[in-house]
């Protein structure tokens, strides 16, 4: 069989970056890679369809789809997952000292859209009592440099919402008291993002919604068994119909190359555990694969992440799991 020569832009991560390296090839497949920031890639895919393989974000492609688009379709190699309520930054005089004094307050997004605003919205509306609702909404991404740009974003019914002006950004905003919080915060500048302030421990203005970030996260999956997934892999809809192999075949390249990193990390950590830094429970932990691949593997957090979509009005309903993903890798 001949090799396919298909594009592909991603993220460098550890979990991926063999293949970005040659190490792991896709049967059938030779990929010419391009290593770039989420956004920059997001954008191009989003308004150029640049790539034929590339990484994602969930929530536009879920918007997408519900549209009918027919571009892209799924493929669940998850490259990444956070809990994103833990990337909320507020001021520091602003009164919020809790979640739920989010409650009137103006808080910052960079794109409303995105999947880990998403994810927070959600977090804050179900274990929080916190509705989309209750806040001002202020968005960084201008209308026409923003991704929803190419998915026609529309501010969601009931939402208090503007665009930050182009001489501002989130992080002079919350600077210069002009916002009480920020969902999250990039911090660095991209094709679509403008924000450079530093934000960290050391800067008296802000601090974090959640001060504890381990505690929150552990809450949260102990009491969800959701880690949230972030970005996903998408392939041109054309190329899959043409060649129905691809989807499995670029699946299974990715599964082994994050393998082969999970077992390199597990030889280091018996190798810490025999220099005693490292306790044997810490690295029986690493047994544990947090970051499956698949589609069932993943069902309850790819439902709940397509619920939390339809419910916060960017999808006009839930999109199934089998309108998003490629047959071949349903029950995997």
């Amino acid at each position: 069989m001949a090799r396919l020569e298909l594009t592909l832009a991603m993220t460098s991560n550890p979990r991926s970056d063999p293949i970005l390296r040659g190490a792991f090839r896709p049967d059938g497949v030779t990929f010419r890679t391009t290593v770039a920031s989420a956004p920059d890639i997001f954008w191009r895919q989003l308004h150029a369809q640049e790539f034929d393989v590339s990484e994602m974000s969930m929530s536009s492609l879920l918007i997408v789809l519900a549209q009918g688009n027919r571009d892209w379709i799924g493929l669940p190699i998850f490259t990444q997952r956070h809990f994103f309520q833990t990337w909320a930054w507020v001021r520091s005089d602003a009164g919020i000292n809790r979640p739920e004094d989010l409650k009137g307050k103006r808080v910052g997004v960079p794109e409303y859209q995105q999947t880990a605003a998403l994810w927070t919205r959600g977090i804050l509306e179900h274990d929080f009592g916190v509705a989309p609702s209750d806040m001002d909404w202020y968005m960084e991404r201008s209308a026409d440099r923003s991704h929803g740009a190419a998915t026609g974003f529309q501010p969601p019914a009931g939402v208090r919402f503007q665009y930050i002006s182009a001489d501002k950004s989130i992080g002079s905003m919350m600077m210069d008291g002009e916002l009480d919080a920020t969902l999250l915060y990039i911090g660095r500048q991209t094709m679509v993002d403008r924000s450079s302030v530093p934000f960290d421990d050391t800067n008296p203005k802000v601090r974090r919604l959640f001060p504890d970030v381990t505690g929150e996260s552990q809450r949260y999956f102990d009491s969800t068994g959701i880690f949230p997934i972030n970005h996903g892999m998408v392939l041109r809809r054309s190329l899959y119909e043409q060649h129905p192999w691809l989807a499995l075949n670029i699946f299974n390249a990715y599964r082994l190359a994050k393998e082969q990193v999970a077992a390199e990390l597990r030889r280091l950590a018996s190798t810490h555990v025999e220099l005693g830094l490292l306790t044997p429970d810490a690295a029986r932990a690493l047994r544990t694969d947090a970051y499956p691949y698949g589609v069932k593997s993943n069902q309850k957090t790819l439902e709940t992440l397509a619920e939390y979509s339809a419910e916060q009005g960017l999808t006009p309903r839930q999109l199934p799991l089998d309108e998003i993903f490629a047959a071949s890798t349903l029950d995997l």
